[in-house]
Parts: structure tokens; C-alpha cells; sequence
């Protein structure tokens, strides 16, 4: 399996950002081809020092990192990583990577 993470930094609205990203970007982002699952961080992000300075973590699964760079050339794919730049304004960082079980 191979993931895909999306840190959300603080947006400047927050009730905004979740309006947009729950009833806009999520629907857009589960049409890219190759998604297995698709989930979000629940509630304020924490470090074990307090709370972070990211809003939001969503993380897409897919079964390579061939399939991520598939999905990613798809026009569902492009559309969606375009929409970030709509919403994100506490900025986002896209993290990719293969997975194992230990």
C-alpha cells in the first residue's frame, strides 16, 4: 500500500475552510481514480507538547505509489489538487509514501 497526507496549515477562517473542504473538496477528491480510502483527523490536531499549528491531516491510500502517480495525472486528480489552492489558506504539504505492516 502506498499513502498520501495532506497537512492543513490554520486557515484564516476556519468554519469556511470546513464548510468548503466537507462539502466541496472531499466529494471532488473520492472521484480520483485509485483512492482505497480516504480519511481525516477528528477534531484539533496535538502534539505531545500541546496543539499543533495544522488545522487538518487527511490521509488517501492507494495500493503503490505507481497507482498515486496515476491518479495524480488523471483530470480527476489534477482537478483536485488545483482546488487546494481555493481553500488552503493556512497552506498544505502533500506527503507520499509506501507502506508496510511491522
Amino acid at each position: 500500500m502506498a499513502n498520501l497526507v495532506v497537512i492543513y496549515g490554520k486557515p484564516a477562517d476556519e468554519e469556511a475552510f470546513d464548510a468548503y473542504y466537507f462539502g466541496h473538496h472531499v466529494p471532488l477528491a473520492k472521484t480520483i481514480p485509485g483512492v482505497r480510502s480516504y480519511t481525516v483527523s477528528k477534531g484539533p490536531v496535538a502534539t505531545p507538547a500541546g496543539p499543533a499549528e495544522h488545522h487538518l491531516i487527511a490521509t488517501l491510500e492507494f495500493d503503490d505509489m505507481a497507482a498515486i502517480q496515476a491518479a495524480f495525472a488523471s483530470p480527476e486528480g489534477q482537478a483536485a489538487a488545483a482546488d487546494v489552492q481555493t481553500f488552503a489558506t493556512g497552506g498544505a504539504e502533500m506527503l507520499m509514501f509506501e507502506t508496510a505492516r511491522v
